[in-house]
C-alpha cells in the first residue's frame, strides 16, 4: 500500500527539513494485492531485506530524526508505521516502539503517530494501543466486496473483504477514528463504492489514482477509455458537495478544491510541493518516494542507511531524491503552457515516468486531472485567474498578520 500523506507543517526555519519519517517496520505483507507497487510491479528490492525491522534500526532511525529536528529547528514531526503490513510486528512491539518514539523525541518535537494497515490483523488489543498512544489510523479498502476482493487478495488468492471489515468493526467498537484509502477501482460504479465506504464509519476517505507509467498505461486506456479516474471521481464530488456528506473529508477532492480556492497543495499527489519525508526500510536503508518502484528496479534507493548516515546527508547526494524530497521536481516540459501548471503542476511524480524521457512528462492521468479541474472550477465558480488572485491575497494577508492565521511552510494558511 502507498502513502498518501497530507502535510500540516508547523513553525520551521528556512532550512531543508523533514516533517515525516515513514518507517517500513515490516517488509512483508499477509496480503498480495495485484496492483501493489512493492511486490507486484517489478521491483524486487524487498526480497533482500529482513522481514521485520529490528530494535536497533528503529532506535537508530529515531536518533537520526532527533538530530534532524535539532538541525532544522523544527518542533513537530510525524512518525508513520508502514509496510508491507506494519501489524506483523505484533502489538507488544508496537506498544514499545510508540513509547520509545515519544521518549526519544519528546524534548525536541511534538510527535504525531500514525499507521497505514490493511486491518486484517486488528483485534481489541490493537485498538486499545491506538487509543493509548493516540495513533492516527488509515485502512486500505477499495469498496464493496465485489470490487475489493478483485484486487486485495491473500497469498492463496482469497478475497480479504470480510477480514478487513472485521478489523473495522474492532475500531468502531473501541471508538477509534479511522480513514480509508481506496485505490480507484477502474470501471466500478463510483457511487456504489463511495456510499459503501461512507457506511463503514470512517472520518475521511482518499481515492488514490492507480500507479501506472507511460510505459504501462496503454492497456488501461484500451479497457477503460481516456478519463476513467475523472469519470469515477466526478459523481463522488457532486454527491459530496451537494448532498450533505461534507463532514467526511474526501482527501484528493478536498485538496483540489483548496488549490482552486487559492491555497497550496497539502498532499504529495498534486501541486509539485516538496513532500519533506523519508522512508526507512527494515534494514535501515533510507529511501525517497517508495511509489517510484513502479518506474524501475531500485528507483526509490538513495544508498544511505540510518546506521551510518544522517537525513541531512540526503542533501549531499547526487540523486534525484534530494530535489524531490526537499524542493519539488521541475515542471515537465509539456506542462509549462498549461493553465493548471501551478495547481496540478504535472501530477504525481511516479505517474510522469517513461523509460524514454524519465520524469519529463505530464502525468499519465493528465486528461483525468484536467477534466477534474474543469468540473470543480465550474462547481466552485472559480476561474484560473481568480485562483491566482486568491492565492496572492491569502499569502499577503498571512505574511502581514492581517488575519488570525499563520502561513505554513508549504505555502498554505493554517489556523
Amino acid at each position: 500500500m502507498g502513502a498518501v500523506i497530507e502535510r500540516d507543517t508547523k513553525v520551521l526555519r528556512g532550512v531543508p527539513f523533514l516533517t515525516q519519517l515513514i518507517l517500513k517496520v515490516a517488509s512483508r505483507c499477509n496480503l498480495n494485492c495485484s496492483y501493489c507497487f512493492v511486490y507486484n510491479k517489478g521491483d524486487s528490492t524487498w526480497k533482500g531485506r529482513p522481514a521485520i525491522m529490528s530494535d536497533e534500526i528503529f532506535e537508530a532511525a529515531l536518533d537520526r530524526m532527533r538530530q534532524h529536528c535539532r538541525t532544522a529547528g523544527q518542533n513537530w514531526v510525524r512518525i508513520a508505521f508502514h509496510g508491507g503490513e506494519p501489524c506483523l510486528i505484533g502489538p507488544a512491539c508496537f506498544d514499545a516502539w510508540c513509547l520509545k518514539a515519544r521518549q526519544v523525541l519528546q524534548d525536541v518535537a511534538t510527535v504525531e503517530l500514525c499507521i497505514q494497515t490493511n486491518a486484517t490483523l486488528l483485534n481489541p488489543e490493537w485498538a486499545e494501543l491506538f487509543r493509548k498512544h493516540k495513533v492516527g489510523v488509515g485502512v486500505s479498502m477499495d469498496g464493496p466486496r465485489e470490487y475489493h476482493d478483485t484486487f486485495r487478495v491473500d497469498h492463496l488468492g482469497r478475497g480479504s473483504y470480510d477480514r478487513v471489515e472485521q478489523g473495522l468493526q474492532v475500531l468502531r467498537r473501541a471508538d477509534v477514528p479511522f480513514g480509508l484509502l481506496a485505490v480507484i477501482p477502474l470501471g466500478a460504479r463510483p457511487l456504489d463504492v463511495h456510499r459503501h465506504l461512507l457506511s463503514l464509519g470512517c472520518d475521511h476517505i482518499t481515492y488514490a489514482l492507480p500507479h501506472f507509467t507511460h510505459d504501462t498505461i496503454a492497456p488501461v486506456r484500451r479497457l477503460y477509455g481516456s478519463t476513467p479516474c475523472a469519470d469515477f471521481l466526478i459523481p463522488i464530488f457532486d454527491e459530496w458537495w451537494f448532498n450533505g456528506s461534507v463532514d467526511v473529508r474526501i482527501g484528493d477532492l478536498w485538496n483540489m478544491s483548496r488549490i482552486i480556492m487559492g491555497g497550496h497543495s497539502q498532499i504529495e499527489t498534486l501541486g509539485n510541493e516538496p513532500p519533506r519525508y523519508a522512508f526507512v526500510e527494515t534494514d535501515g536503508e533510507i529511501e525517497g518516494l517508495d511509489n517510484l518502484r513502479v518506474c524501475a528496479e531500485g528507483m526509490a534507493r538513495i544508498h544511505l542507511n540510518v546506521l551510518t548516515s544522517d537525513f541531512q546527508d540526503i542533501l549531499q547526494t547526487d540523486s534525484m531524491h534530494k530535489k524531490a524530497i526537499f524542493e519539488g521536481m521541475e515542471l515537465p516540459t509539456g506542462c509549462r503552457a498549461c493553465p493548471e501548471r501551478d495547481t496540478c503542476a504535472g501530477g504525481y511524480l511516479p505517474h510522469r515516468f517513461s523509460s524514454a524521457r524519465g520524469f519529463d512528462n505530464p502525468s499519465v492521468w493528465c486528461a483525468d486531472l484536467m477534466k477534474l479541474f474543469t468540473h470543480l472550477r465550474d462547481r466552485l465558480g472559480v476561474t484560473v485567474e481568480e485562483t491566482y488572485t486568491r492565492r496572492n491575497a491569502l499569502e499577503s494577508m498571512a505574511q502581514t498578520g492581517m488575519w488570525p492565521f499563520e502561513l505554513s511552510t508549504d505555502g498554505g494558511a493554517t489556523l
